[in-house]
């Protein structure tokens, strides 16, 4: 649809003004207008609009300086400019094309023809679009495990450092979890590698259904270990909340076929508060102390939890 793609016309002449609007607006197209390229370039500040129709000779900002104006500044999308101008040499076009414009259109200009290059705009911003989608499903598709829909060790060995670096230098707390499904080989054993992909997924599932959006994580370590990181988040934090974790899990069975099958997880949890500046904390060193906390829960009490914040000391024995 044509009113998917606000227009924008930038045109100081109140009677052609009018006549465009009325001109677009019948064609589908939804359209604002303004008296001059100033405006205008206000106007794209503020929201987005995908294809701008201006004047070149306007007060204030004429056509070329906000067409220059336009690409030099950051933008939602790309922008379609189509100039209208009564100058028509070959020096003039040169001159609108190298500014940013897309298409140049002579005064006076027949409105089918305006409307038919509008189109074209409206092609090229579809291509773009389709464009911008895929790569934006690449770079998703690049950083997720393909089993559970958890994120990767790519995006875990990208991200990480980068948690740790922000929770230092603003000293803030930071809490990271690991966690892997209890006797996981005995489901994959008794009912088969599909039910192990299933339990897998409603794990991962199970967390990312409470953990909060936009601030904590989970990435797939290996198998069926997972990582959860949690930002502005204690140790003594991060254990609560793998508690309300190890719950959750176990009071969702898996269901395989006609097989409902109970499972539960063991959470090793880490992180720190405050860190004096001079500490260096690693992901590595961070990651091990959660396996170690891990490591206890598991031995201790399958389904449990236990916390291992970091501590200088922490860290010598891992």
């Amino acid at each position: 649809m044509n009113s998917d793609y606000h227009v924008l016309v930038a045109e100081d002449h109140p009677a052609l003004r009018k006549q465009l609007e009325f001109m677009l607006t019948k064609a589908g197209f939804a359209v604002t207008t303004v008296e001059n390229g100033r405006r205008a370039l206000e106007l794209t500040r503020e929201r987005f609009f995908p294809i701008v129709v201006t004047d070149w000779m306007m007060p204030e900002m004429d056509g070329i300086e906000l067409c220059r104006s336009i690409r030099e500044a950051p933008s939602a999308g790309y922008v379609y400019i189509v100039l209208l101008t009564a100058k028509s040499s070959k020096d003039d076009i040169v001159t609108g094309l190298q500014a940013g414009a897309d298409d140049f259109l002579s005064k006076p200009y027949h409105p089918a023809e305006l409307i038919a290059r509008l189109n074209t705009a409206k092609r090229i911003l579809g291509l773009e679009l389709c464009l911008k989608r895929v790569n934006e499903e690449t770079k998703i598709i690049s950083i997720t495990d393909p089993l559970t829909g958890a994120y990767n060790r790519t995006y875990l060995n990208d991200r990480f450092p980068q948690e740790i670096k922000r929770a230092m230098k603003y000293a803030r707390s930071l809490s990271l979890i690991m966690s892997d499904i209890d006797n996981f080989k005995r489901i994959n054993d008794g009912y088969g590698h599909p039910a192990g992909d299933r339990a897998l997924r409603t794990f991962v599932q199970s967390i990312s259904g409470v953990i909060r959006v936009d601030c904590d994580w989970i990435a797939r370590y290996g198998g069926d270990e997972f990582l959860i990181v949690l930002p502005e988040t204690s140790p003594a934090g991060g254990g609560v909340a793998a508690e309300r974790f190890a719950r959750i899990v176990s009071e969702k069975a898996v269901i395989f076929g006609a097989e409902s099958i109970p499972v539960s997880a063991s959470f090793g949890v880490t992180g720190f508060d405050l860190v004096p500046p001079r500490q260096d904390i690693s992901p590595d060193a961070l990651i091990a102390l959660a396996d170690k906390a891990l490591y206890r829960a598991k031995r201790e009490q399958r389904g449990g939890v236990r916390v291992q914040a970091w501590t200088p000391s922490a860290l010598v024995n891992v």
